[in-house]
C-alpha cells in the first residue's frame, strides 16, 4: 500500500522516486495520480513527503484533480533552456530535469526511476542528468521494485475498484452466455436467425461493445478459443472459427478501467448444448482442483506452496504437470495464480521452490486462482479463473462469483 512506501524506501536506501510519462495506461504514474488526462508529466516522491507532480499548464485542471501538489512545466521556459544549450535537446532536457529536481529538493542521494518514456531518450537523459548532478545516483529496479512491493497489497478503496470491474466483467460474461443460448444449432454448428454461423469474430464484437458500454477498455483483446485452440493457454481463438456444439471454448476476459486503471481477469470454459464424456471428465478435474485450492489457500505461506499443491492434485488425477516436466505442453502447463491490480499480471508470483521461494501470500493481496488443463491433440483445453481477495481476517473472497457450469444450454 502507499502507506508502506516510506518504510520500503528506507529499507532499500532510496531517497526519492521519479516517475515519467502520462497518467493514462502508465501504472507507476496512475498509482499516484489516478487516471487523468495528464501527458508527458513527471512525478517526484521524496521519502516521507507528499508527491509533487510537474505537468503542462494546458492540463493544470486535470493535474489538480489528482489532489497532488503541482508545478507547471511552462514556468521553466524550455525555449530559453534550449537556446542556452545550443539546441542540444538532450542537454536541454537534462537541464530542465535538473531544475525540477532541485526545486523538489533532490540533488543528491539515491533516486529510483519508473514510468514510461522512449528507451533511447530515457537512456540519454539519465546519463546527462548524472553529469549535471554528480551526487545523485539513478537506480533502476525491476520485478521486486519498491512500487511493485507497495502495489501488491491493496487498500479498501483499491479492492472495491477491482471488485466493481470484476462484477462488470461477469455481467458481460452473462450477456455472452445469453447471446449464445438464444442462437440455434444447424448441423452441429451454432447459427443466427439467417442460418449464418456464429464465429469467434462475431462474439468478440459483442464483447467489445458491451465492455465499452460499461466504460471498460479491452487493449489486449479477449481469449475466446474453441476446440484445439483452447488447448494452448493463450491462444486468442481464430476470428473465423465457428462454434460447434459440444466443443469446449476457453473464454478468458481481462478488461481494464478506461484510460488504464485497474484490471479484471476472469475465465470460464463452456460447451454449447452439451459436453462429451471426455470433456466433462477433464472439466471435473479442473473444477476439483479449483475448489480445493479456494478452500485451502491462506495468507502467511509461500505462494509456491500452492503451485506445488496444484501440481500434486493434478498428478494424482493422472495429468502431466510443470512440476515433473517444466517444458510440458500438455496437462497442467502454467502457474496457479498471479497478482492483479494496475497491471493484469503483478506481484505476487506463484513460482519457485516451495521451501525457499521469497514470495509470500499476504493479507490484502488480490490474486487470480486459475488452474487449467490443456490437450490440443484431443481438441480441448479447460480453465477456471476468478479474482480472489485475501481479506484482513485471512479468508479468501471471490470478488465476483459466477456460476461454474460447463454447459451453456440452448433455448431453441
Amino acid at each position: 500500500m502507499k502507506s508502506d512506501l516510506p518504510a520500503l524506501m528506507e529499507a532499500r536506501n532510496l531517497d526519492a522516486l521519479l516517475v515519467f510519462g502520462d497518467a493514462l495506461h502508465n501504472p507507476p504514474m496512475v498509482y499516484f495520480t489516478g487516471v487523468r488526462h495528464v501527458t508527458e508529466a513527471l512525478l517526484v516522491v521524496k521519502r516521507g513527503e507528499q508527491p509533487l507532480l510537474f505537468c503542462h499548464n494546458m492540463e493544470r485542471d486535470e493535474a489538480a484533480s489528482s489532489g497532488l501538489a503541482t508545478r507547471s512545466l511552462t514556468d521553466y521556459n524550455f525555449r530559453a533552456i534550449l537556446k542556452e544549450s545550443n539546441d542540444d535537446h538532450t542537454l536541454a532536457n537534462a537541464r530542465l530535469l535538473q531544475r525540477m529536481l532541485t526545486d523538489a529538493g533532490i540533488t543528491k542521494g539515491r533516486l529510483a526511476v519508473y514510468g514510461e518514456r522512449d528507451a533511447g531518450q530515457a537512456y540519454s537523459l539519465l546519463n546527462a542528468i548524472t553529469e549535471l548532478l554528480p551526487e545523485l545516483e539513478m537506480v533502476g529496479e525491476s520485478h521486486d521494485s519498491v512500487l511493485m512491493e507497495a502495489r501488491a497489497t491493496k487498500d479498501p478503496a483499491e479492492v472495491e475498484r477491482i471488485r466493481a470491474i470484476q462484477k462488470q466483467t461477469t455481467e458481460v460474461v452473462g450477456q455472452v452466455a445469453d447471446f449464445l443460448s438464444n442462437q440455434r444449432a444447424k448441423d452441429g454448428v451454432l447459427v443466427d436467425s439467417n442460418d449464418q454461423p456464429i464465429t469467434v469474430r462475431k462474439v468478440k464484437s459483442k464483447i467489445n461493445l458491451w465492455l465499452a458500454e460499461r466504460g471498460l477498455d479491452n487493449p489486449h483483446g479477449t481469449i475466446f478459443a474453441p476446440g484445439a485452440e483452447g488447448g494452448v493457454p493463450h491462444s486468442m481463438g481464430s476470428p473465423d472459427a465457428v462454434l460447434r456444439l459440444g466443443e469446449p471454448i476457453v473464454f478468458d476476459i481481462f478488461p481494464i478501467e478506461a484510460g488504464g486503471g485497474y484490471w479484471a481477469d476472469f475465465t470460464r470454459t463452456w460447451c454449447l448444448g452439451y459436453a462429451s464424456d471426455a470433456a466433462q471428465a477433464l472439466y471435473d478435474d479442473v473444477r476439483f482442483v479449483y475448489e480445493t485450492l479456494i478452500s485451502e489457500i491462506k495468507p502467511d505461506e509461500r505462494c509456491a506452496v500452492f503451485q506445488a499443491r496444484t501440481c500434486e492434485l493434478f498428478k494424482q488425477r493422472g495429468h502431466p504437470t510443470v512440476n515433473e516436466d517444466p517444458s510440458t505442453k500438455v496437462g497442467y502447463v502454467h502457474s496457479l495464480a498471479h497478482g492483479l491490480g494496475l497491471d493484469v499480471h503483478e506481484r505476487p508470483g506463484f513460482y519457485g521452490d516451495p521451501k525457499t521461494a521469497k514470495e509470500f501470500l499476504c493479507r490484502s493481496h488480490v490474486i487470480t486462482v486459475e488452474p487449467g488443463l490443456y490437450y490440443p491433440e484431443r481438441g480441448m483445453g479447460m480453465r477456471i479463473e476468478d479474482a480472489v481477495y485475501m481479506r484482513p481476517d485471512g479468508k479468501p473472497e471471490v470478488l465476483a462469483p459466477y456460476p461454474l457450469d460447463l454447459v451453456v444450454s440452448l433455448k431453441q
